[in-house]
């Protein structure tokens, strides 16, 4: 076993990180959300994952999302794995370098029992969500997290059963709110804390 495993079997006993080593999650996007999503899960525990993006890693991206100058031009879904690696050699990860859409959706992600939407366009987080939803997956979502201030205001909704979304709902990402490390990295462990409860088949106190 290893180290990362043995010091989390003794914080939460064999029993439940077993069942979260054995949750199969699947991302979509890779970027500020997304790749730090995927950090906090290994670190959880979480072993099997599939990792969605077609994009590269731009000097852009380096202000909030997990990846280093020298992996500028290496594909999202590459440099992200082997920046988990890192953290746990042993991991099971399913790298998809394309673009996620209506039609690939239930292959790339239909083995995984838990959805995350870590896209930035609206329409892609609505296809994504409107799948899970229709496959019967439980999906966090994000939406509201431009900017910086008060990061209590990211706060997480239930609109359904088995959907959460976290952020304030109305800060955009854009010229005046742009995306920035603290905001983004909030709602990114509000995620991964959301997903490690699921995975542990608790309910999120609403």
């Amino acid at each position: 076993m290893s180290s990362l495993l043995e010091s989390l079997q003794k914080m939460l006993g064999e029993k439940r990180l077993s069942r979260i080593a054995h949750t199969k999650i699947g991302i979509g996007g890779l970027g500020g959300l997304g790749s730090n999503v995927a950090c906090h899960l290994v670190r959880s525990g979480f072993m099997h994952l599939v990792l969605a993006d077609f994009d590269k890693v731009e000097a852009g991206n380096l202000n909030r999302q997990f990846y280093f100058e020298d992996q500028i031009g290496y594909l999202k879904t590459e440099a992200l794995a082997q920046n988990l690696r890192r953290i746990h050699a042993q991991l099971d990860l399913t790298l998809c370098p394309e673009r996620v859409t209506a039609e690939n959706l239930p292959r790339i992600f239909g083995e995984c029992v838990i959805w995350v939407e870590a896209f930035d366009k609206p329409e892609a987080k609505k296809m994504f969500v409107e799948a899970a939803l229709k496959l019967g997956k439980p999906v966090v979502s994000a939406s509201g997290l431009g900017g910086w201030g008060q990061a209590d205001a990211l706060t997480t909704t239930f609109p359904r059963p088995g959907w959460a979304v976290v952020g304030d709902q109305r800060t955009a990402a854009g010229a005046e709110h742009p995306p920035l490390s603290p905001r983004v990295g909030v709602a990114a462990a509000k995620e991964a804390a959301i997903v490690l409860t699921w995975a542990l088949g608790e309910e999120v106190n609403q």
